[in-house]
C-alpha cells in the first residue's frame, strides 16, 4: 500500500525532474544524502526511460522551433535557449521541459471552469469562487449540496479532454477549504 510519505517522495521526484532539479536539489527536498538522490534519479530514468526521451526530445524541438506547445497548441517562446550565458540557457531548457506539462494542466483547469460554468448555469446555491493550481473551490449552500451535484462537477471536470490515461478528479467538501481536503 502506498503511504502518504511514499506519495510525497514520489511527487518530489516527479516534479523535481520536470523542473530540472538535479541530485543536489532532490537531496535537499527529500532530506537524503546527495549520492542517494543521484541513485534515485538514475533508477527513475531506468524505470521510466520514456520520460528521459521526452525531456531530451522536447529540448531539441524547442531549440529548433524556438518554442514549446501545450497539448492544446498554446505556445511558450523560449529566447533563453539562444543565450550565450549557460545559466540562462539551462533555465530555458528547464522551461522547455516544464511548460508543456504545466501549460497543459493550466489549459485543462480553465477548460473545466468553462464547462462547469455551462453545466451549473441556472442552478442556485452553487458558485465557483476560486481556482488554486489544479483545484476549483465552490461555495455551496447546504440545501444545494448533494451527491448528484458532486458527481456532476466530477464528471464535467474529468471529461474536459480525452487522453490515453483518463483524467481523475477527487472531490471533497467541508465548512472551509482546509477541512474539504
Amino acid at each position: 500500500m502506498v503511504q502518504s510519505e511514499m506519495r510525497r517522495q514520489a511527487k518530489a521526484v516527479n516534479f523535481g525532474l520536470a523542473y530540472g532539479q538535479g541530485a543536489f536539489g532532490l537531496a535537499e527536498t527529500l532530506g537524503v544524502p546527495r549520492g542517494e538522490a543521484a541513485k534515485i534519479i538514475e533508477r527513475y530514468f531506468i524505470r521510466f526511460a520514456n520520460v528521459k526521451d521526452y525531456m531530451l526530445e522536447t529540448v531539441e524541438q524547442a531549440k529548433k522551433n524556438g518554442y514549446v506547445e501545450t497539448v492544446f497548441g498554446r505556445r511558450r517562446y523560449l529566447p533563453e535557449l539562444q543565450s550565450k550565458n549557460g545559466a540562462i540557457k539551462k533555465f530555458g531548457e528547464r522551461a522547455a521541459i516544464n511548460a508543456p506539462i504545466q501549460g497543459t494542466a493550466s489549459d485543462l483547469i480553465k477548460k473545466a471552469m468553462i464547462d462547469i460554468d455551462h453545466c451549473l448555469r441556472g442552478q442556485t446555491g452553487v458558485r465557483l469562487i476560486l481556482q488554486v493550481h489544479d483545484e476549483l473551490i465552490f461555495e455551496v449552500e447546504k440545501a444545494a449540496l448533494s451527491a448528484a451535484l458532486l458527481e456532476q462537477i466530477k464528471t464535467t471536470m474529468e471529461s474536459v479532454a480525452e487522453f490515453k490515461v483518463p483524467l481523475g478528479v477527487n472531490i471533497g467538501h467541508g465548512p472551509n477549504w482546509s477541512e474539504a481536503h
